[in-house]
């Protein structure tokens, strides 16, 4: 049976390029070693109920038409399922490097468009890289896939009702919702940006939602290229990443609630901080320089997610780094602003139908496209929120997790948020070319965020107290003298 992609998948199907594929890459980091031969067993057992994961791409004859989804009568999980030991010293430099090295090599487009690969010797335990195609679905519905593999606590070899799943996607489907209710989507990130209106409400707002949604295309349209910096210029194929040791995010939440900022304010604004860092001990002028980051957000509903299907349903925005801003405390509030702005605009829905639009344009006009819109930006940044519980993949506790979405063809430096388990976790990857030194920029967000820890203590004493909430839904705003209505209680989602 084949089945036709939606108009943004297949926009995303045809991205990638020698220098950045379009691939989503992610490690999760295990406390013990994994069994090769269990791992085996949870993958054919509960992911391969997915059927993206047993499904190849047809693309049209001649290249005229939609590209389809079909099942592979020749699937073996042996060419998607693999393992390679971690060289020496077997720790987390190691590892960065491996995942460097994976990101630039590309999926088979014959088969389904994932693998996996055991890493075995990793500080005592293991890790296990796995790479997805961004045409099969955005970041936040490929964690939640990937993570409903596990339980929310050990599970013996004898275990088989936990062990086996009912031969069919429901299983599936069951474990999914498992993982979306650990998940209790963490409040960290971008805001849900979905029609949040009534029908009522957004026929009385069509002449203001046109003129905004006009305002919102021009933007993302016609802004000009972003600042030169040494950040830019000509990506080769060698990639290189880096993350953080883990965050307490109790200790970002204190943060942020003393500098009277959310939780992305804060972080956002760290990262900010970093790049000035290392623009500044490469004698850049950072004077009132701005930086700008393409920043997806989630447009599905919460437990929106069909497992049959997958998708991408995400919007993308541009948001302006306060890179120039040196006092931090000036930086966040600038950040804060900014983020806030972009919460009432529809900017994101209105790249979403760019999306679709790019997806039944032909294949050299989309990598035209694309390239413009990369000229746009310095980076991409996601916030990806995690579960807030341990997850276990059989009996092996899930010490920790990073994902990094693709960058366009032109773009050299991704950064990446992700919690997990009262944790936060912030990677970088760059392109080898212009930032052979993504660890300097991990270590300048550490001292960033360290400063904005000393500010916090001065302003306010450590007792527990709620953070002001990130989950409400970033509504399209009204205008004046429209009706109020009574605040709808959403969690939100933000994706990769």
């Amino acid at each position: 049976m084949r089945e036709n992609f939606s108009l943004v998948d297949a926009a995303w199907l045809h991205m990638d390029e020698p220098t950045n594929m379009a691939v989503i890459v992610g490690v999760i980091m295990f406390e013990k070693p994994l069994e090769f031969a269990r791992l085996k067993k949870l993958v054919r057992e509960r992911l391969l109920r997915v059927p993206r994961f047993r499904q190849r791409v047809r693309e049209p004859l001649f290249g005229v038409g939609i590209p389809q989804w079909e099942n592979d009568p020749h699937f073996d999980l042996d060419a998607h399922l693999h393992r390679i030991a971690l060289p020496a010293p077997h720790d987390q430099a190691a590892l960065h490097d491996l995942v460097g090295d994976f990101m630039s090599v590309p999926l088979d487009f014959s088969k389904p468009l994932w693998q996996f690969h055991l890493v075995e010797d990793y500080a005592g335990g293991c890790a296990l890289i796995c790479r997805l195609h961004h045409s099969m679905a955005d970041g936040l519905a490929l964690v939640q896939v990937l993570l409903s593999m596990a339980d929310n606590a050990p599970v013996v070899e004898n275990d088989r009702a936990a062990l086996t799943l009912a031969p069919n996607a429901n299983g599936a489907r069951k474990r999914g919702g498992m993982v979306q209710r650990a998940f209790k989507l963490a409040r960290t990130g971008t805001q849900y940006v979905g029609a949040v209106m009534t029908s009522r409400e957004k026929m009385r707002d069509t002449a203001w939602l046109g003129a905004s949604s006009s305002l919102a295309l021009g933007k993302l349209l016609f802004i000009g290229p972003d600042t030169p910096s040494p950040f830019k210029g000509k990506c080769g194929v060698v990639k290189r990443v880096a993350w953080t040791k883990p965050l307490p995010l109790a200790e970002v939440k204190y943060v942020a609630r003393a500098l009277g900022g959310t939780i992305n304010d804060t972080l956002i604004s760290a990262v900010a901080g970093a790049l000035r860092r290392y623009l500044d001990a490469r004698d850049m002028d950072t004077t009132d320089m701005n930086l700008r980051a393409i920043v997806p957000v989630n447009l599905r509903a919460p437990g929106d997610l069909d497992l049959d299907s997958l998708g991408n349903r995400f919007g993308l925005v541009f948001l302006s780094l306060p890179v120039g801003v040196e006092d931090p405390l000036l930086r966040m509030a600038v950040l804060k602003d900014r983020m806030d702005d972009i919460k009432r605009s529809p900017e994101a829905l209105v790249a979403y139908g760019i999306l679709g639009t790019l997806g039944a344009t032909p294949v050299a006009v989309e990598r035209v496209v694309n390239m413009i819109f990369g000229m746009k930006a310095t980076a991409v940044m996601t916030n990806v929120p995690g579960p807030r519980e341990p997850l276990y993949l059989a009996q092996d506790r899930i010490t920790g997790l990073m994902f990094w979405v693709p960058t366009p063809a032109n773009l050299a430096l991704g950064v990446s948020i992700i919690s997990y388990a009262g944790e936060v976790i912030v990677g970088i990857n760059t392109d080898a070319n212009l930032i052979p030194d993504p660890d300097e920029i991990v270590s300048a967000f550490v001292d960033e965020f360290h400063a904005l820890q000393a500010l916090a203590a001065q302003r306010t004493p450590r007792e527990p107290k709620a953070l002001p909430s990130e989950t409400t839904p970033a509504r399209i705003p009204k205008p004046r003298g429209a009706a109020k209505r009574a605040p709808t209680k959403r969690k939100t989602q933000p994706v990769a």
